[in-house]
Parts: structure tokens; sequence; C-alpha cells
């Protein structure tokens, strides 16, 4: 088993040594990463489909789905601090289960975040549109073209720009809970709502069973998608062993301030089946503030922006990773003189972009399919890096290594962890809203496992060829 090096020596911030990606983001920015990396559009809208199936109990449903965050977060923080790598859970995967689960988990990481980019983009021109007026498509070309050329200028400028974005959503969450609190507690005289009564009327804490509460907690799942990015992103910092810790040490925190107290605030005001699409704006409109319309749509496209930036940096550094490891075409790891791979940025905005106008012109059913296709792909994720860790932890503890984070009660835990996550995946087969998620992602994850298998028997065959010559040549 291959053991764990750290990164060794650092180098000044902005410069990168020939053939090595930049160390150019800051302590702040990967603190702020950190901190609001996990608080995506899907809070502030996709919350009310959540809500409207698991009712008040809803917050059972986040507190699951953020406990098995908060778990692979500390198994991944374990590998992380180890051995920082802008390939994080790939590589990780490569070197405990083999080289078939290093590409195929990397692969689909890519794809997911490809894909997030026409949906960001889609979702930024509509807001747009509605504020400022002019056609979608050239509000969706003008963003991602913008956030293109500021990934490609250097790795600095991607923290800077996720440094505001995210201190805007943090500000903007903090805000929200406590003008609920105040309405909650009667200290606001305009607003119409008040109290915690909601948490069980009309129907109860649990109107709709337990099986809505596990359903829910399908729909949140995928809301914290992106907490992983510190882990990638600290890589490129001059020291990622501190970044990573910090950020999985204050992974708890934040989930329960940002997600769970924020979602506690409307099911407390507000009765859980009178919620629309945005249901922090029905709060905010019911609270009495002015302007809540407003207010949310600058809120939700920073967000938006936010996800559409770091889904361009993700995906970028995944295909950097892949192709360092010669499974994907070796172009992609060309850099800038700043270190930033701009041919991953530029293949990775061009496969996005190619499906932003997909978006447009491909009937909803079909552009729908592809995204059904990387549905399930944070499970697939949490799974190989629980499996890469009860692997790598054995040779970590083997070894006398202490990396600065720890996975609590290994094996068990880790092992507990993947059982729970090979379950929530039986669930999404009998569930009717997740079914075509799960039956596309498990054909494309079934495609990319094949071609990763080749890969690997083809290297393989590669390598022995290699050893017979230089034993003709030694003999």
């Amino acid at each position: 088993m291959t053991n764990f090096q750290p990164r060794q020596g650092t180098f000044a911030s902005g410069d990168a040594p020939p053939g090595q990606l930049g160390s150019g983001l800051k302590p702040r920015h990967i603190t702020m990463i950190s901190i609001a990396g996990v608080i995506g559009a899907g809070l502030f809208v996709g919350s009310a489909n959540a809500i409207e199936k698991a009712g008040p109990a809803v917050l059972i449903s986040y507190a699951l789905a953020g406990s098995l965050v908060v778990l692979v977060m500390r198994m991944l923080g374990e590998m992380a601090t180890s051995s920082p790598d802008t390939g994080s859970f790939s590589v990780y995967a490569d070197r405990a289960l083999g080289r078939w689960a290093g590409f195929s988990v990397g692969w689909l990481y890519w794809w997911f975040w490809v894909l997030v980019i026409p949906v960001e983009a889609t979702a930024a021109a509509a807001i747009l549109t509605d504020l400022v007026g002019g056609a979608q498509w050239i509000w969706a070309l003008a963003v991602t073209v913008a956030l293109t050329v500021t990934n490609l200028i250097s790795v600095g400028n991607y923290g800077e720009f996720e440094f505001w974005f995210a201190l805007i959503k943090v500000v903007a969450i903090v805000a929200f809970i406590a003008i609920g609190v105040l309405a909650i507690l009667g200290l606001i005289p305009s607003s119409e709502v008040s109290g915690i009564h909601h948490l069980w009327e009309p129907d109860g804490f649990m109107p709709n069973g337990f099986g809505a509460v596990i359903a829910g907690m399908l729909v949140t799942m995928f809301s914290f998608m992106g907490t992983e990015i510190v882990t990638i992103a600290a890589a490129e910092s001059p020291n990622p062993e501190r970044g990573i810790t910090k950020a999985v040490n204050s992974v708890i925190w934040r989930i329960s301030l940002f997600y769970i107290g924020s979602i506690f605030v409307v099911v407390a005001l507000m009765p859980y089946d009178q919620l629309d699409d945005g249901s922090y704006q029905s709060v905010l409109e019911a609270i009495g503030i002015p302007g809540s319309a407003l207010i949310m749509d600058i809120v939700i496209l920073t967000a938006v922006a936010s996800c559409l930036n770091s889904a361009l940096y993700t995906a970028s550094r995944m295909l950097y990773s892949l192709g360092s490891r010669h499974d994907a075409p070796q172009a992609v790891k060309r850099l800038t003189s700043a270190g930033v791979p701009w041919v991953a940025v530029l293949a990775s905005m061009v496969v996005g972009f190619v499906a932003v106008i997909g978006n447009y012109a491909l009937p909803d059913k079909i552009f729908g399919y592809l995204l059904a296709t990387s549905g399930a792909v944070a499970l697939f994720v949490y799974l190989s890096v629980a499996a890469s860790q009860l692997v790598l932890g054995r040779t970590i503890r083997a070894d006398g290594h202490r990396p600065a984070v720890r996975m609590w009660l290994f094996p068990y835990l880790t092992i507990v962890v993947m059982v729970f996550i090979v379950g929530v995946l039986v669930l999404m087969v009998f569930d009717d809203d997740q079914r075509q998620a799960i039956g596309f992602s498990v054909l494309s994850l079934a495609i990319i496992v094949i071609l990763g298998v080749v890969v690997q028997r083809r290297h393989a065959g590669q390598d022995r060829d290699v050893e017979v010559r230089a034993g003709g040549r030694r003999t």
C-alpha cells in the first residue's frame, strides 16, 4: 500500500514551481470557502420541496444528512491532512481501491460539476433578466465567460471571488436567523407571524410519517454537495493541512447554524403546507421586511454565481488531477505561469457551456435525463471516501502517523457510514421522485467503471511490457 507523504515545502502566494499548480489561495480564502462553500442556491430555493414532504420534521432530515456529511468530512480530512492533493478523494480511491476506482470517481465528479455549470448559468440568467432585462442566453454567456476569465488568470482570483460571494451568503443567513428569532420572540411589530407553534401545527411535527422524513433527507442530501471542495482548494494554499483541519473541525457548527438553524426559523414561523418555491422569501414577507423579493434575488444570484465559480474551479482541478495520473488526455496538464491548468479550465467551460446551449435548445425532458446521470454522484463520492478511508486509515495507523484530523471510532463508524449510504441508495429506488436519478446515475457509474477497469488493465499490460523489456536489457 502506498504510504502517505505530506506535501513538502511552500512557495510564495501566486507563484508556481515549473509544472506545478499555484499556491495563491490565502488563509482567509480557505476559511471563507470552508465556512460558506456548503451554502448553495438549493438551500434558499429547494428547501421548500423537502419541507413539503416532511413537514416540520424536515429538521430531522437535515440533521441526518448533515451528520453523514460531518462523518464523511472527518474521513476525508484524515486522508487530506496526511497527503493534500488537488485530486482529493479521487486520488485516495486510486491508492486504496485501485486505478479503476480513482478513474471512475474522478470522471463522475467532473461530470457532476460540468452539469452544474448550465444549471447555475441558466438560474443566474433568469434572475438577471428579471432584474435588468435582456435575453437569458446573453446573460448565461456573460456570466460563464466572466467567471472563466477570472479562473484563468490565477487561483487567487477564484479565491477572491469566492471569498466575497461566501461573505454575502454568510451575512444573509445570519441576518435571516437574527430577524427570524426576533419575530419568534414577538419583537417585530410589523410581523404577521410569531412563536414556534407551527412546529406542531396544523398536522403535528411529523405529519406524513417517518417515511416522509427519509424522503426529505434524500432531497436535502444533495444540497450539501460541495462541502468537500475545501480539500481540493486547500492543496493550492501555502498551508493545506491547517486549512483542511479548520474546515473539518468547523463543519458541525456550520451545518447546525446555516442549515438546521435557518430551516428551524422557516418551519417555526410558517405552516409547512403554505410555502412556495422560495421558503426564505415567504418568511421575510410574512415578517414584513420591505423589498424581500429583491433581497432574496440578490442573495440567490450570489449563491448561484458562487456555485458556478466553484463548479468551474472544481471540475478543472479534477480534470487536471486525472491528467496527472494519465487517466485523461495529457493536454489538460498544461499550466500558465501562475500555475493555472488553463486547458482543463477551458475544456470544462466548453463542455459546460455546450450543456448551457443544450438547456435552451433541447427539450426539457432530454436535459433532465442528462442531469439525472449525476443525481446520485454525491452518494457515490461519499461511499468512495468511506471505502478509501477504511483501507488507508489502517495504513496511516500502521505507519504510526498521526494526522491533524482523525476519524472517530475507526473502523466501526466508517463501516456504519458505508452501510448507511448503501441503504440510502436502496431507498432512492423506492422513492418515485428519486427513481429516475438513481437509475441514470447507476447507468453512468456502470459505464465509467467499465472504462476504468479497461484503463487499469491496459496500463497494467503496458507496465508488464516495460518490465519485460527492462529485464531483457539486463540479461
